[in-house]
């Protein structure tokens, strides 16, 4: 068992078939059969069941799935070290929807100009999913919002955002209590404009009578403008979205008007991509603080 077949085993286990792991290594597919049958051999089990034309994960071929990213990740971490500060390779970052839809483009934008040999990759998620995949190494750092794990993460302040209500433009004034809106568009749970308007709601007494969840801040949008109910989002999405003087927003107060989103990594392992994202993100913002 060496690297290259725990790279093959884990491409196929994440494409979700020889076909398509054939082709993301460049490989034909009777070269990715044969080296997933020989690592079955190796270790004496099976690590995949066919179910039709599906292949499924075995108990041990989830166990092996595991090991086999720390391992990866340990490797690209050995590479970086080894090769000094100079950034390259393939770059696996993630980041809440709104930082990748608002922020993001010109960031990213000015890291490829300075790094071409970094190849970017981007996940979205929630603040929650995207910490667990830098603690299992499945991407190399993410902008999440606040607040970050101390005693998990490195981070630095990347972007101070304010959080505003929405609601369409011809909704009575979602402070006075009688008006307040009985449905609220959110994210997932595990969101934090989510959680800030659930705060927002039991502040004033009140919790929605419905919840709307969507995907993308721009859907959330486009049923708030038609008077399905209110959402948080933040400030810069608002700016992005065509039909915005279709909407009515209600700052929040003093105190509540703040959400920082950090860029994180695992503690003490900082690799020059993210040292390089870092520092463009410090150079675009004031953001300087690392904790």
């Amino acid at each position: 068992m060496d690297l290259s077949d725990l790279r093959i085993f884990s491409a196929v286990v994440r494409e979700g078939g020889i076909t398509r792991a054939a082709e993301k290594l460049f490989r034909v597919q009777s070269n990715v059969t044969k080296r997933i049958r020989q690592l079955e051999e190796d270790l004496g089990v099976a690590l995949f069941t066919r179910e039709g034309k599906r292949l499924v994960l075995t108990p041990a071929g989830g166990t092996l799935l595991d090991y086999a990213d720390r391992l990866i990740r340990l490797a690209e971490e050995a590479v970086d070290a080894v090769h000094g500060e100079t950034p390259g390779g393939l770059f696996r970052l993630g980041a809440m929807e709104s930082t990748a839809a608002v922020r993001l483009p010109e960031a990213l934008a000015a890291y490829s100009e300075r790094h071409p040999d970094v190849v970017l990759e981007l996940r979205t998620g929630n603040p929650l999913q995207l910490s667990e995949a830098v603690m299992v190494g499945e991407i190399e750092a993410a902008l999440i919002a606040e607040p970050v794990a101390a005693e998990q993460f490195d981070s630095i302040v990347a972007f101070d955002e304010e959080p505003v209500i929405v609601t369409s433009r011809d909704h009575p004034p979602a402070e006075s209590k009688k008006k307040i809106p009985k449905t609220m568009i959110v994210f997932e749970n595990g969101c934090p404009h989510r959680k800030r308007l659930e705060a927002w709601y039991a502040a004033h007494g009140e919790f929605p009578e419905r919840t709307i969840e969507l995907g993308s801040y721009h859907a959330m949008l486009g049923c708030v403008i038609a008077g399905m109910g209110a959402s948080l989002v933040p400030r810069s999405v608002i700016s992005t979205f065509p039909e915005k003087k279709r909407l009515k927003v209600l700052r929040l107060p003093a105190g509540e008007n703040l959400l920082r989103t950090h860029l994180i990594w695992k503690k003490g392992v900082k690799s020059p991509r993210t040292r390089a994202l870092a520092e463009v993100l410090t150079s675009e913002s004031h953001a300087v603080t690392e904790t």
